[in-house]
């Protein structure tokens, strides 16, 4: 059977690279399952010259496309076809289309890592019937200073975002044009009050930018909009059935808290109950809702219960579950909005 190999990114931390190779495994899964023409039957972390590698065998080669789709696994440094004793390095084209410092040039306490908020983008795209396609509509309603987005918009996404919290509305929205303006990319942007009967309800971030003068003439450009408003209001400021992919990871509790009730609070199941519902009708039939959350704040049953209620069908995805640290032990939980 074929043999293929897949080399892993060095993760800047520690904790999460030492879980790298379990989760990228499970990561593999979830594509082999929903995206793959070629059916990964086994995988295992193997060590070759002293590194570490996930292989695994599939029923027949993959193809150009497969290779392509496994360049977006979200640790994967390179792919090769294992001949023998030799590796053989295979093609790679992933969707990234802006520059990588888009993710890691912010640095801040909370951030929650790159590699992992892309897993969590791909895994719940792919429960979405256009996967990893073009064109998707992304949507953070807890979008803090915008990992998620940001990872969106590094797909060729367009991408959305509510937070309550505004110090963190102002460092997104100065870094995002800081940014822009230093890539010399052609854009618009702008911050503009919200207002619902004369009162000031929110602020809002909207961007327009292309890779290029022509792009932009020629009508291919990214659209980027943030709220700086109560993610329990996100029905007041997008049309129901917005957007194809909705991901966000939950306060922990311990370095955001959860404000859906009164004071810190280590769990976030009481916002989750109260704003999952709302989060349901913005999803489009088809789309998939991507959450991930800190398990010592609820179990999984009773997130399952909470999307399951609003109407979603929550996925059969493999074990995601891993440690970050004494106080957090951090797990994804996947559904699906029907058609």
């Amino acid at each position: 059977m074929p043999r293929y190999a897949l080399l892993i990114l060095p993760a800047f931390n520690r904790v999460y690279g030492e879980s790298s190779i379990r989760l990228t495994r499970a990561e593999l899964a979830v594509f082999s399952a929903r995206a793959l023409e070629g059916e990964v039957l086994d995988s295992a972390e193997t060590r070759i010259g002293g590194v570490p590698y996930v292989t695994f065998e599939t029923a027949r080669p993959l193809s150009e496309p497969d290779v392509h789709l496994l360049s977006n696994l979200s640790s994967v440094y390179a792919v090769f076809g294992v001949e023998g004793d030799l590796l053989r390095p295979l093609g790679m084209r992933s969707r990234d289309r802006l520059s990588s410092d888009l993710i890691t040039i912010q640095k801040y306490a909370g951030k929650t890592n790159e590699h992992f908020t892309k897993l969590l983008l791909n895994v719940t795209a792919l429960a979405g019937d256009k996967g990893l396609g073009d064109g998707l509509q992304v949507f953070d309603p807890m979008c803090g200073r915008g990992t998620s987005l940001n990872q969106a918009l590094m797909y060729g996404y367009d991408a959305y975002g509510i937070d309550v919290d505004g110090k963190d509305f102002e460092a997104y929205t100065g870094f995002i044009k800081t940014w822009l303006r230093n890539k010399r990319l052609k854009h618009t942007a702008e911050t503009v009050p919200v207002r619902r009967e004369r009162a000031l309800v929110g602020r809002r971030l909207n961007v327009t930018f292309g890779l290029s003068k022509e792009a932009v003439k020629a009508g291919d450009v990214q659209h980027l909009t943030v709220v700086n408003a109560d993610t329990l209001r996100s029905r007041e400021f997008f049309k129901p059935r917005s957007f194809d992919v909705l991901v966000t990871d939950a306060p922990y509790g311990v370095q955001h808290g959860s404000k859906g009730g009164a004071g810190l609070s280590r769990s976030p199941l009481e916002l989750l109950g109260k704003a999952v519902p709302g989060w349901a009708e913005l999803l489009r039939p088809g789309g998939a809702m991507g959450i991930a959350w800190n398990t010592y704040g609820g179990k999984s049953e009773e997130l399952a219960r909470i999307l399951t209620e609003a109407g979603l069908e929550v996925m059969d995805y493999p074990d995601f579950e891993h440690w970050v640290d004494q106080a957090i032990v951090r797990d994804i939980i996947v559904a699906r909005k029907p058609r």
